[in-house]
């Protein structure tokens, strides 16, 4: 069954054909390590491990590269202000290794509670300094840089289709007016190495054949991608946000010093937003995965939140939408949990399924198809197996889910066994009192395949 997937760089849906079958070369750019990731940025994430899934059920052995970004990611896109690390070093009180460290483990945590895959492989920036300095190099040579007092530029007068990915107006573009121009021929030019200032202390630099300095945020993705997956792969995802600078200075890169597009096909995921407007830390307002928990909420329901809107549409988050995520969720694990034993997956529903799935990542139908068969006539038996064959691409851990073990004091199970009899003797008047009796206790019992289950009333 034929995978499509949304390519960005052609507007298109394209049919997914890999370069090097049954194999995929996936690089997904990671966080910059200065703060905590909120729950927009772990969106995309889900949304990479999606498609990870996605692919893999459809047989493909995929290769998953994501870096983490721990210099040289500016506060302005136009180059300029402080490095985010040494910001959030002077935020902090700890030096930007310190924190690079912190932060990372803190996402990387976030990630493993969301069920998100782990890469292959994970590339930090400051571990690939020499490769950045050699493709620096490789451009200039063919061409395409010049030199200002705070670094070396990429001329992007010299690409003639220059922002083709973001489908930039450069003819719109004058000086002053998107960005404060400086030393920089063209608005959209952009830093591949920056010379430290000689009237600040940086905590991050190197040695290069141009000075001493660090490198500028873009040309790290395009070093590490094409060091681990080659200069031609077949994916590349992010954010929506990196289309029209990020991803864009990337592919200029990497068509001066390969003479390719970098990735042979680019996905974006879309906004979170809050109040209808995006998050971002920039605003100060921003919901860490944290906070969901500490407020009681699991963090797969926080994932089985964002598999009801599909990767490429601006999702509202609000408290009452993370109540429903929850309630399906439980209702989910626990009908699941109830149907026992797996037995053969259901070739009707299976189909079906994979035909949601290879639409572009359609999770929202791919879930109601999965409601679908919590209702169907199907045994137990082919929907536990159907299920948990779902499953692998929800990541929701159906299979692990067990009923969390209650306390439940010695008179109430004493009632809820007399309450057992009654029903085996069909003596439904003393079981309902029974009931009754159990919940004004403040218990409640649901009546199961695999027996009664007593619980405290939530």
């Amino acid at each position: 069954m034929t995978l499509h997937l949304y390519d960005t760089f052609t507007r298109s849906l394209r049919e997914f054909v890999p370069l090097n079958p049954p194999h995929v070369s996936l690089y997904a750019c990671g966080l910059t390590v200065y703060d905590y990731a909120h729950i927009g940025n772990l969106r995309t994430y889900i949304f990479e491990d999606i498609l990870r899934r996605v692919l893999q059920f459809n047989g493909y052995t995929v290769t998953h590269v994501q870096n983490i970004t721990d210099v040289g990611h500016l506060v302005s896109d136009a180059d300029t202000g402080e490095d985010k690390m040494e910001k959030g070093s002077q935020r902090t009180g700890k030096t930007a290794w310190e924190i690079a460290t912190l932060y990372t483990q803190v996402f990387q945590e976030d990630l493993r509670q969301l069920n998100v895959l782990e890469p292959t492989i994970w590339c930090k920036a400051t571990d690939h300094i020499p490769e950045q300095i050699a493709m620096i190099a490789c451009i200039e040579g063919k061409g395409f840089t010049y030199r200002t007092s705070d670094g070396i530029y990429f001329d992007t007068s010299r690409l003639p289709d220059y922002g083709y990915l973001a489908r930039l107006n450069l003819a719109g573009q004058q000086a002053g007016i998107r960005v404060e121009q400086g030393e920089k021929h063209h608005p959209t030019d952009f830093a591949l190495w920056k010379f430290s200032p000689p009237e600040a202390q940086r905590q991050m630099e190197w040695e290069s054949p141009w000075g001493v300095g660090f490198p500028g945020w873009h040309i790290e993705c395009s070093a590490m991608a094409a060091k681990y997956l080659g200069p031609l792969f077949d994916i590349h995802c992010g954010g929506e946000d990196h289309i029209p600078v990020h991803h864009t200075n990337e592919i200029a890169q990497t068509q001066a010093c390969y003479g390719t597009n970098l990735a042979n096909y680019w996905l974006h995921g879309y906004f979170l937003q809050l109040n209808e407007s995006r998050m971002s830390k920039s605003s100060g307002e921003f919901l860490r995965l944290q906070l969901l928990i500490d407020r009681g909420y699991d963090p797969l329901a926080y994932r089985y939140y964002c598999l009801n809107s599909v990767y490429r549409a601006k999702l509202n988050f609000n408290w009452e939408g993370m109540d429903a995520a929850t309630t399906a969720l439980n209702r989910l694990r626990q009908t699941v949990y109830e149907w026992g034993a797996p037995g053969s997956v259901d070739e009707e529903f299976l189909d079906r399924f994979q035909a949601e799935i290879n639409d572009d990542l359609n999770m929202p139908r791919a879930l109601a198809l999965a409601w679908e068969l919590v209702k169907s006539d199907r045994s137990a038996a082919t929907k536990k197996a159907m299920m948990l064959m779902m499953d692998r691409v929800f990541g929701l851990r159906l299979a692990e889910w067990q009923p969390a073990v209650q306390t439940i004091p010695d008179e109430i199970n004493q009632l809820a066994q007399q309450r057992q009899t009654a029903r085996a003797a069909k003596n439904w008047a003393e079981a309902d009192r029974l009931r009754q009796q159990i919940v004004a206790a403040g218990f409640e019992v649901q009546d199961t395949a695999v027996g009664p289950q007593i619980q405290p009333k939530r």
